[in-house]
């Protein structure tokens, strides 16, 4: 795969498939030659039936699994040579994750969710960290709540920490897997809109998987997945 530039890709797939079992009589291919191409600020969903390798494909990208062939970039870096170590530093650094379940620990403040990524390399926290920790959480209309402990958070509230302290490395890519599944209604418009507004005023890359074809419908584009091929 060829360098890509500034102007270029923030995700590139080219040919890429994902086997599982392989060499072995069980053998299944759940992605086949997926080509997907995800520029700087864009917003959008990923839809398609469960079982549709709709979760496979996000864990790819994300840099949580590996292709079995084909090549995936990420913010121009060919991943395919890299080593589990450093997937992991460009993972940390590059990717953002918010997931149907928030995944807070309950027992922690909001502040503290925020915080843990940024302590990955130093192991301490800092006064900068904390100050960018409280920012992001201003940034989701949480600051008065930051020394609340999250696990006595609503559903809505909980999720939108989840979505501070997936922004808190600055990721030029948010990966957003059901994030509105668990929610009301009102909770999980206000989780869209925010999501929606990160892209937007910070040039976040957003993937978006859900099943609600009216969040869907307010997406920029919509990837359809269907039996592990992109339609």
């Amino acid at each position: 795969m060829d360098k890509l530039t500034h102007t270029d890709w923030v995700v590139e797939l080219r040919e890429v498939c994902k086997s599982f079992n392989v060499g072995k009589p069980n053998n299944i291919e759940i992605l086949h030659n997926i080509n997907l191409q995800l520029a700087r600020g864009d917003f959008c969903a990923v839809m398609g039936p469960s079982g549709s390798g709709k979760s496979t494909l996000l864990n790819i990208i994300g840099l949580l699994d590996r292709p079995t062939s084909g090549q995936l970039a990420i913010n121009g870096e060919d991943t395919t040579q890299l080593d589990d170590h450093a997937l992991t530093r460009l993972r940390g650094h590059a990717i953002g994750f918010v997931f149907q379940h928030h995944h807070l620990l309950s027992a922690f403040t909001a502040l503290e969710n925020v915080i843990m990524p940024m302590m990955g390399s130093n192991g301490f926290c800092t006064a900068e960290m904390t100050a960018h920790a409280k920012s992001l959480l201003d940034s989701v209309d949480l600051l008065p709540m930051c020394h609340q402990a999250s696990g006595s958070m609503s559903g809505g509230q909980q999720q939108r920490v989840a979505v501070a302290r997936a922004l808190a490395m600055n990721p030029t890519l948010l990966l957003a897997d059901e994030p509105t599944g668990n929610l009301d209604t009102k909770s999980a418009d206000a989780v869209f809109e925010l999501l929606r507004r990160v892209s937007t005023e910070q040039g976040t890359s957003v993937l978006f998987v859900t099943h609600n074809p009216q969040l869907a419908a307010r997406c920029d584009k919509t990837i359809q997945v269907v039996d592990g091929r992109v339609v």
